[in-house]
C-alpha cells in the first residue's frame, strides 16, 4: 500500500482545509416579512455559522434575475434581486464575513444569461445588431413537407428542444436550459471580455474570494452544430453532452480567465463538471499547473439512481456502485497536483439522509450522523449544503405536484403527461420518481424552529415550509448535544484535529465487495485512520480489514455502543491504527 502522499497535492490552502456552507437564498432566512429569504436575514445567522465550523460560505446566486430557473436566469451582474436586498447589503455581507475570519464566494453563471438581459435584448433586435453575435442564433431548416424545424436535435436540460424560435428576429437561438436562458456565444472575444470585467472582477474588487462555477464545461460548443446520436427512439429531441461539454477550446477559455482575472486574486475556484468520466481529463482542469480551477464537483456518486437518458427514470443503485465512484473520486488526485470535492447535497439535489441513509423517524438522526462522519473523513474539500447540518429530509410523499416550483419537475411532469396522454400508472411514477429527486426538496425553507412556518419568515414563505419541522429545527438540535447539529459541529473539529489524514490523506477502500458497510483507510505518510460505516439499519459484524496491522484506538463514533464484534444500525466509527 502506498503511504507517502505526492508533496504537490498536500500543499496548503484555506480552500483546502476550510469547510464550505452553500446558501440558497431565497430560503435560508427572510428578514422583513415578504416571505422570501434575503442577504440581511443571512447576515443576522453568521454567527450561527460561525459556530457551526464554518470557514467558507457559497452564495447561490443573489443577482438581478426573473428567477425563471431561481436566479440562475442573471438580467444584471452587478445588481442585487431586489427581493434580497440591495447592493449595500450584500457589501455588508462581505465585511460581516471577513470580520469572522470566514470566506465569501459567488455563483458564477457565465453560460447563459436571463433573456432579460440587456445584452439579449439587443441581440434580438435584428441579424444586423451590433451583439447579434453575443449569443448563439442560427436559421432553422425545413423538412420535406416544408415544416421548419431547430437546427439540430439537441435536447435542452429541462426537456423539449434547446433551439427557440424567435419571431422578432426570425432565427433560433440556443439555450441549453430553459427558454429564458440563452447561450452566450463564448466564441466571440467581447463577450468574454464583458463577462469577465461585470460578472468576476467586479465583485472581486469589492472582496468577494471566489466563485462555484456553473456549467463550467459548456462554454465551448463542438462546430459547427450537428445532429447528437439517437438515444431515446421515441422522442424527437435528444442528450447531446458529447456536443456541448469540454468544447475544442473550453481549455483555452478558462486559461484566458486565469491570466486576465485569476491571477490578480487569492481566489477560491470550484467548477460544476457534467459529463466528464475520465480523471486523466479532469485533471486538465484541477491540476495546478494547469491554473484553471482549484476543484470541481464530480457527480457520479450523488447521480445514483438518475436515469441514463431522463434523470428521473429512476432505478436501484447499490453500495458496491457508491463504493466505484467514491474510490474513483478519492483516488484520482494521489501522486499529482490535483484537488478534489467532499459532497453530499447541494441546490440542484434531494437530501442525503432521504437518498443515501434513511429518514424514517427511528433512524434518521443516527444516519445523518453517519453520513456527516463519512464526508468529514474523505480527502478534498468539504462542502455543506443549507439543512443538511440538522439533518432535514425531502419533502412528504402525501404533497401534490402542485407544491413543487421548480422548472425541472414541473417539466418532466407535464412531459410525461403528454407524452403518454396522461396514463394514470406512468404519472404515477413520474410523480414518485419526483418524490424521490427533485431539486425542490433542497429548496424547501430552512427550519430554524417550531414556530409557524419554522421561523424562516413572519409573511406566506414562497415555498411551502416541510410539515417535519416541529421535529426538525436548529432551535431545538442547538440545546441537544445528541442531536445532528451538535454531531456536526463535532465532526467538523475532529475534521479539523486530524486533517493530515481526514482533508490530505490518501483514501484507500477495504471490503469493497460487502453490500452493507463501507470500509477504508486515511493514510498520511506512514500513518493511518480506519472508517468503518454501517449503511444499513441492520446489525453488521464489524470486520477488521487484512490491510489493517496494529491496534486499533477509537477516536470518533456516533454511537454509545461498546460491542467491538458488531456495527449497529448506521454506526459510524473512526480508528487510529498504531
Amino acid at each position: 500500500m502506498h503511504l507517502v502522499p505526492n508533496s504537490e497535492a498536500d500543499s496548503r490552502r484555506w480552500w483546502k482545509e476550510g469547510t464550505v456552507y452553500q446558501i440558497y437564498p431565497s430560503s435560508f432566512k427572510d428578514s422583513n416579512g415578504d416571505g422570501i429569504g434575503d442577504i440581511p436575514g443571512i447576515i443576522s445567522k453568521l454567527d450561527y455559522l460561525n459556530e457551526l465550523g464554518i470557514n467558507i460560505i457559497w452564495l447561490s446566486p443573489h443577482y438581478k434575475s426573473p428567477q425563471v430557473d431561481m436566479g440562475y436566469d442573471i438580467s444584471d451582474y452587478k445588481d442585487v434581486h431586489a427581493p434580497y436586498g440591495t447592493l449595500q447589503d450584500v457589501k455588508n455581507l462581505i465585511d460581516g464575513c471577513h470580520k469572522r475570519n470566514m470566506k465569501l464566494i459567488f455563483d458564477l453563471v457565465i453560460n447563459h444569461t436571463s433573456s432579460e438581459h440587456p445584452w439579449f435584448q439587443e441581440s434580438r433586435k435584428s441579424k444586423e445588431s451590433a451583439k447579434r453575435d453575443w449569443y448563439i442564433w442560427r436559421p432553422a431548416k425545413y423538412d420535406d413537407q416544408g415544416n421548419r424545424k431547430p437546427p439540430c436535435n439537441w435536447r435542452s436540460f429541462f426537456n423539449g428542444s434547446a433551439w427557440q424560435w424567435d419571431e422578432q428576429s426570425q432565427e433560433y437561438y440556443l439555450h441549453l436550459f430553459a427558454t429564458d436562458q440563452p447561450d452566450l456565444n463564448w466564441e466571440n472575444e467581447s463577450v468574454r471580455q464583458a463577462i469577465y470585467d461585470e460578472a468576476m472582477k467586479f465583485w472581486l474588487d469589492l472582496g468577494v474570494d471566489g466563485f462555484r462555477v456553473d456549467t463550467v464545461n459548456m462554454y465551448s460548443k463542438v462546430l459547427p452544430f450537428k445532429d447528437a446520436p439517437i438515444e431515446v427512439s421515441t422522442d424527437e429531441f435528444q442528450p447531446a453532452q458529447m456536443l456541448f461539454c469540454n468544447g475544442p477550446r473550453m481549455h483555452e477559455f478558462l486559461t484566458e480567465m486565469n491570466d486576465q482575472v485569476l491571477s490578480n486574486y487569492d481566489t477560491m475556484m470550484v467548477g460544476e463538471l457534467a459529463s466528464t468520466p475520465d480523471p486523466e481529463h479532469v485533471l486538465k482542469y484541477v491540476g495546478a499547473s494547469a491554473k484553471q480551477l482549484d476543484m470541481v464537483f464530480q457527480m457520479d456518486m450523488i447521480h445514483l439512481g438518475f436515469g441514463p437518458s431522463y434523470k428521473y427514470d429512476f432505478h436501484p443503485w447499490t453500495l458496491i456502485q457508491l463504493k466505484d465512484a467514491l474510490t474513483k473520486w478519492q483516488q484520482f488526485i494521489i501522486d499529482n497536483d490535483g484537488w478534489t470535492t467532499s459532497f453530499l447535497e447541494n441546490h440542484d439535489q434531494a437530501r442525503s439522509i432521504s437518498r443515501f441513509g434513511s429518514d424514517d423517524p427511528l433512524y434518521r438522526s443516527v444516519s445523518g450522523k453517519m453520513l456527516a462522519t463519512f464526508l468529514c473523513t474523505l480527502t478534498g474539500t468539504l462542502f455543506i449544503y443549507q439543512g443538511q447540518e440538522i439533518g432535514m429530509i425531502n419533502l412528504p410523499k402525501s404533497w401534490p405536484i402542485e407544491e413543487y416550483k421548480d422548472i425541472e419537475s414541473i417539466n418532466y411532469y407535464n412531459y410525461i403527461k403528454r407524452k403518454t396522454n396522461a396514463d394514470p400508472a406512468a404519472v404515477r411514477l413520474a410523480f414518485e420518481n419526483i418524490g424521490k429527486l427533485a431539486r425542490d426538496h433542497s429548496r424547501s425553507p430552512f427550519q430554524w424552529d417550531d414556530t409557524e412556518h419554522a421561523g424562516f419568515t413572519t409573511g406566506t414563505p414562497w415555498m411551502k415550509v416541510n410539515d417535519v419541522y416541529p421535529e426538525i429545527n436548529a432551535k431545538a438540535q442547538e440545546c441537544d448535544q445528541n442531536s445532528v447539529l451538535s454531531f456536526w459541529k463535532k465532526a467538523i473539529k475532529f475534521r479539523n484535529t486530524y486533517k493530515d489524514y481526514c482533508v490530505y490523506g490518501d483514501f484507500y477502500l477495504c471490503d469493497s465487495k460487502n453490500t452493507s458497510t463501507v470500509t477504508y483507510i486515511k493514510a498520511y505518510k506512514c500513518n493511518k485512520i480506519l472508517v468503518v460505516l454501517n449503511f444499513t439499519k441492520d446489525v453488521q459484524d464489524f470486520i477488521i480489514p487484512a490491510e489493517v496491522t496494529g491496534e486499533l484506538e477509537l477516536i470518533f463514533n456516533n454511537t454509545e455502543s461498546t460491542d467491538r464484534e458488531s456495527l449497529l444500525a448506521f454506526e459510524a466509527r473512526v480508528y487510529l491504527v498504531k
